[in-house]
């Protein structure tokens, strides 16, 4: 295929012809339902995903943390199967059945065997179109989902990250923890679950994305099928929910430093700013920037961190994208006595790209390793099944691995140079876990330490 393929709501049937020889295609129901198919030659496994376009960012302040309780939920049991008969189903086929929860969006999936897949689409259509969210399972859940949260809190390495999230989007939903956390979880009303569930749960909402072993038109039928026998009325004709906006909305940073002090051997330090949406035309710039700065052995913070002064096992960046925003940070876990001297490190090498830009050398490597890690990821049919849902859910289109080498291969020098600059200049935020002070990070971004 040449360039990216579009994927307007309003067009029932698309057909991709893609890099490596597979097929894509996307099928909108009348009901609105939408279902994608990657078919690869050769395969003997498939995954498949249930996705709403709804994720933490979406709940109200009474439903706080009820997207990802209701992901736990949905494997109580429905009004035809227990918990333990969905663990069987897949058990003993020795298929993978899990789910995640993210800031926009939700999905139920599961890997199997070609032959096992009409089976997976059957127990996952029924999870998702008629869970009972029954009252003593909402209760024995909400008793796993704190325990969840303590796990959490108890790893600093999670509650840095969840810290800089909050100091990047400060009051923004996309700062708040996927998981909730203990009050709301606490609060939270199985009423208020319910509702969130069937506002959200419908056919309009639906999307099925599945890779691998699998013929388009059976498992739309399969689907169709499953989901009627689910309860679902499929013959109302309604048009897919509009994506979200991706206009910037109105973000405004948190405190510029969060530091959890403990005591621990190692303070886990993150350092950033604002980045890219997810469908900004410089996403292949800022993936070459991550790739360059710290996204291997060989990247910048690695060598200066840990190779040349030993300061740093753990080092590296990363870019975070949404619909509407995005999120560029960098990472180290270090000595408390050092932290200071590794923060203002990470700072330097990234205004060091934004000023000197980087070399030609550093380019054709980043290249290659984002186009090999690429490939490579998509030997898997977890990422294909992955990617098909983000196209659809967030970007609307859809880019094969020739059209992302491709932009990739577009990418210049100055390009990295030039948007380096422009996140370099954003506020700096910074969150720290473990026995230090702010006072330790005073002046990083030339602002005063804050607690």
């Amino acid at each position: 295929m040449n360039g990216a393929v579009q994927l307007p709501l309003d067009l029932a049937d698309i057909r991709i012809d893609a890099s490596g020889g597979t097929l894509v295609r996307r099928s909108v129901l009348p009901s609105g339902v939408r279902v994608l198919t990657e078919q690869v030659p050769g395969s003997q496994s498939a995954t498949v995903g249930f996705w709403v376009a709804v994720g933490s960012r979406d709940e109200q302040p009474a439903t706080y943390g009820s997207t990802h309780f209701l992901e736990h939920l949905l494997f109580k049991g429905t009004a035809t199967r227990s918990a333990l008969d969905i663990a069987v189903a897949f058990d003993s086929v020795g298929g993978e059945n899990n789910a995640l929860t993210a800031k926009e969006h939700t999905c139920y999936y599961a890997k199997v065997r070609d032959r096992d897949l009409d089976m997976a689409v059957r127990v996952l259509a029924d999870m998702f179109a008629s869970s009972t969210l029954d009252d003593d399972d909402f209760e024995n859940e909400r008793g796993v989902i704190l325990e969840e949260l303590a796990m959490a809190d108890d790893d600093p390495g999670d509650v840095a990250g969840e810290r800089f999230f909050e100091t990047v989007f400060g009051d923004h939903p996309l700062g708040r923890p996927i998981g909730g956390n203990p009050e709301s979880i606490g609060a939270v009303t199985r009423d208020a679950v319910w509702q969130h569930y069937r506002a959200n749960y419908g056919p309009r909402d639906l999307v099925i994305t599945a890779a691998g072993a699998v013929d388009h038109d059976h498992l739309v039928e399969v689907a169709r099928v499953a989901l009627r026998e689910a309860g679902w009325d499929l013959d109302t004709v309604a048009r897919p929910v509009e994506r979200r906006d991706p206009a910037a909305g109105l973000i405004e940073r948190g405190a510029p430093l969060a530091v959890v002090e403990r005591a621990l051997e190692q303070v886990n330090l993150y350092l950033g700013v604002a980045g890219l949406a997810a469908a900004d035309p410089r996403r292949p710039a800022l993936t070459v920037l991550n790739s360059v700065l710290g996204g291997g052995m060989s990247s910048r913070l690695f060598q200066e961190v840990r190779e040349k002064r030993g300061l740093a096992y753990s080092v590296y960046s990363f870019a975070s994208s949404y619909s509407d925003a995005g999120i560029m940070g960098l990472y180290a876990g270090c000595s408390p006595k050092r932290a200071s001297d590794v923060a203002e490190l990470m700072v330097a090498e990234f205004r060091r790209v934004a000023s000197d830009g980087i070399t030609d050398e550093e380019l054709g490597r980043a290249r290659g390793q984002l186009g090999g890690a690429s490939a490579l990821a998509l030997e898997d049919s977890d990422t294909r099944m992955s990617r098909l849902g983000r196209s659809e859910l967030t970007l609307g289109e859809f880019a094969d691995l020739d059209e992302t080498l491709r932009r990739i291969d577009a990418v210049t020098a100055e390009d990295v140079r030039e948007l380096a600059a422009e996140l370099v200049d954003r506020p700096l935020s910074a969150a720290a876990v473990g026995p230090v002070a702010p006072s330790a990070f005073a002046g990083l971004d030339g602002e005063p330490a804050a607690a």
